[in-house]
Order: structure tokens, then sequence, then C-alpha cells
């Protein structure tokens, strides 16, 4: 259906425009899913396990004036993200953007870690991403002008302690960003990387922030935000970025000046 026959009309920049954000139940995810519908776009918003919090986002984006649906399924789980794509294309009628968000962050001794912890957070991180292009791909290239933008992280660049899994799978979707924007440009589906770093976000059970985060600082002085990292995300899902494709755009207040 279009945004017309949807009862929205505006001039907002993503309007008729369908989203799905990964992980978004919170934090960053919960941020990018609020941008989009923002800016006009229609999002499913996606949950491993936590309906309540998805839901939540949900109810925000419909005060907002937007449509959103609420989808619960693990990305490590390909048949789960498929039903995800097919049922994004059925209930609003096309897909333009996928956001990757999804991903899990652990620290652990390299010496001390497990193959199945190894895989644990590779099987979100990179394998989801892997999964929800190849269920999307269709609608993206249906869209005539997708968008699909994956969330980095600041190790995968600068290396860090303890997080041997994590960097690896977040460098992992710095290549694979690389490939798909050669792969899919043919398409005009254009593929980024937001790369997110020292952001202020709530931990789960009062974690302590990461230890990698305490040999970094930020030029500016400050903790970002999530909603800095939507902001980016926003603008590259949106037409004035439609040159743009296969870069790792970096966020994080010139705690890493990349070249």
């Amino acid at each position: 259906m279009t945004a017309e026959e949807w009862g929205v009309v505006d001039n907002k920049e993503l309007t008729g425009k369908v989203a799905i954000v990964t992980g978004a139940g919170r934090n960053i995810g919960r941020a990018i899913a609020l941008a989009l519908a923002e800016g006009g776009a229609f999002v499913v918003v996606n949950a491993r396990s936590t309906r309540a919090e998805a839901e939540a986002v949900a109810r925000e984006i419909e005060v907002l004036g937007g449509k959103a649906l609420v989808h619960i399924g693990d990305v490590a789980d390909a048949a789960a993200m498929q039903a995800m794509a097919d049922r994004t294309t059925k209930h609003f009628g096309r897909l333009d953007i996928l956001v990757n968000n999804a991903a899990l962050r652990r620290e652990k001794p390299f010496a001390e870690m497990d193959h199945a912890e190894w895989r644990e957070i590779l099987n979100v991180t990179l394998d989801g991403a892997f999964h929800c292009v190849k269920a999307c791909l269709p609608g993206l290239r249906e869209s005539g002008a997708g968008s699909i933008v994956n969330i980095g992280g600041l190790s995968a660049h600068t290396g860090s302690k303890n997080r041997a899994h994590v960097v690896t799978a977040k460098a992992g979707i710095v290549g694979l960003t690389r490939a798909l924007a050669c792969d899919l440009a043919e398409d005009r589906i254009t593929v980024n990387c937001v790369v997110a770093g020292l952001m202020g976000t709530p931990r789960p059970n009062d974690k302590q922030e990461p230890a990698h985060h305490l040999t970094h600082q930020t030029v500016t002085g400050e903790r970002g935000r999530p909603e800095d990292v939507a902001t980016t995300v926003r603008f590259l899902c949106g037409p004035g970025a439609r040159y743009i494709t296969g870069q790792a755009i970096h966020t994080n207040g010139g705690a890493y000046l990349s070249s």
C-alpha cells in the first residue's frame, strides 16, 4: 500500500518507505526506529524475545503519527527472518530499508573463550546480518531505491582486549558492507555501515561499561547518544544519500579519527 492509502500524507523524506530495524527494543535500535518513523517511514520493530520493549517502541511510533509492526524473532534464525520479511511485505506492501542493528556484546579473555561463546557472537552479529539481507533482498530490489545500513562498532577499528569475538564480528560487518555495496549496486541498493562508538547507553543488570571504553576518549569530551547514531542512519536511508555506498561512517565524537 502507498502512504496515501494508509492515510499518511506529508512531505517527510522517508514518506512511503518501509523499514525493518533489528534489535529495536532498546537503546540504539529504538532510537533508529523512532528516527525513521519521524522521517515518515513505516517501521517493523524487531526484537529477539523482549516483546514488551518492542511493543513500547511501536506505541511511541504511533504517538508520532506513524505506523509500526512488531515482529519477534532471532536474527540468527534464517527461517524467522524470512518470516519477518514476508510479513512485512504482506502487511505494508513493500520494503525499502533494512537496518542490521541486532548484536551481542560480551567480554572474555580469548584463552578462556570456548567455541560456543565465539559462535554465539558471530551467529547474531554477522550471520544475523546475512540472514536478514537474504530474506529482505527481493523487497529491496523491487523498491528501486533500497537502503541497507549495518551498525558497526568502534573496537572493530581499534582492537580491544577480551573482545576477540565481538571485534571479529564487527570487522566482518564492515567487510560485508563493502562486498554488498558492489554486489547490489546494479539493483540500486545502497549499503553502508554506521560505526557507533562510546555511546552512553543503559546496560542491562547494571553491568559496567566495556573495559575498552576506558582506553578511549572523545574529542568532544562527551559520550554519544543513541539519537546521534539514529540521525546518521536516517540520512543514509534518505534521498540525499543515494550517492553514498560501501562506506563505514563513524559516529563517535572523534574517539577514532579514520582516514
